[in-house]
């Protein structure tokens, strides 16, 4: 006789503290989820509806449903790829190396004892600018004309670097300078978040992998980072999503020249400078869908259950 056994469920069944955490989450999270709903819903509707038309502000007559013919040319045309290309790049580089610089610094504000307060703030300094203000004062400093870092560099190798080297005449350093801009805009909030998790991790079990002649590196690969893995998660998902819609530092330093441009940049240049509207609201959904995409590749791939370890 045969007999039919159930297959155990991959989903894990919650817990009493679990559901009790996600009820309260609920509670707390869900006025400002219902305000914010209000504030976006009515605009990303109108703009998924915009899409589907080809439609030119200065001739709104010629309004033409078009369906998705909007997204076939977005999806036929190289300038999307490379815009696409360019964000994927910028999106990549700069977060992997804000968490790592933002990682040290936030070991840094947490082991140190004396300035702690004032050190907090010093590097807290480079995310309070206001965006646009940090790229106006990054192309100056990399500008022929009116910047010192050639001149710096031409001291610092002894005069074998050429002073009149055009960061912004070619592809390659005009990505280099957005990319070091938003790095030293936005280092400061990834360790501003890594702090938050150093913070919850128990003093003792480092102590005690410390006593049982666990090196540095041992310490920080199986104590410390297993622990803060909610935080990393939160950070680089937050930060992720903020430089793929990187519009402010292209815009301001090149507005997509050298093949620089974003798909930010490009929603722009489509609804602004052409009026555009149809398919400027085509990439603006695209550029939507993306974002949620990332957002979920994260929370999925890491995995993180914040209820975990307070049941």
């Amino acid at each position: 006789m045969t007999t039919i056994t159930e297959r155990p469920s991959r989903r894990k069944a919650l817990t009493d503290r679990a559901r009790q955490e996600r009820a309260l989450g609920w509670k707390l999270a869900g006025p400002a989820f219902i305000v914010m709903l209000a504030v976006t819903a009515y605009p990303i509707l109108q703009a998924l509806w915009l899409s589907l038309f080809r439609l030119r502000l200065t001739d709104p007559d010629s309004r033409e449903f078009v369906f998705f013919g909007n997204y076939q040319v977005i999806f036929t045309d190289s300038l999307f790829y490379s815009a696409l290309l360019n964000t994927l790049i910028i999106t990549v580089v700069t977060v992997a190396v804000e968490l790592v610089l933002g990682f040290a610094i936030a070991m840094l504000m947490h082991r140190i004892v004396l300035p702690r307060r004032t050190l907090r703030t010093i590097v807290l300094i480079p995310y309070s600018i206001i965006t646009v203000v940090s790229a106006f004062a990054w192309l100056y400093a990399f500008r022929t004309d009116t910047g010192f870092v050639n001149e710096w560099l031409n001291t610092l190798t002894f005069g074998a670097w050429n002073t009149t080297f055009d960061w912004f005449g070619s592809w390659a350093p005009s990505m280099t300078v957005i990319i070091i801009s938003e790095i030293w805009k936005t280092t400061p909030f990834m360790s501003l978040l890594l702090l938050a998790g150093l913070a919850q991790i128990d003093g003792a079990m480092e102590e005690a992998a410390k006593v049982d002649g666990a090196t540095f590196w041992q310490r920080l690969f199986r104590v410390i980072l297993p622990n803060m893995k909610a935080a990393i998660m939160v950070a680089l998902l937050f930060r992720a999503l903020d430089a793929f819609r990187i519009f402010d530092n292209v815009f301001v330093m090149t507005r997509g020249a050298n093949n620089t441009e974003t798909l930010s940049t490009l929603a722009y240049k489509q609804t602004i400078d052409r009026v555009e509207i149809g398919m400027g609201s085509a990439l603006s959904v695209v550029l939507f869908l993306l974002v949620c995409v990332i957002a979920w590749i994260f929370v999925r791939g890491f995995n993180v259950d914040l209820a975990k370890g307070r049941n």
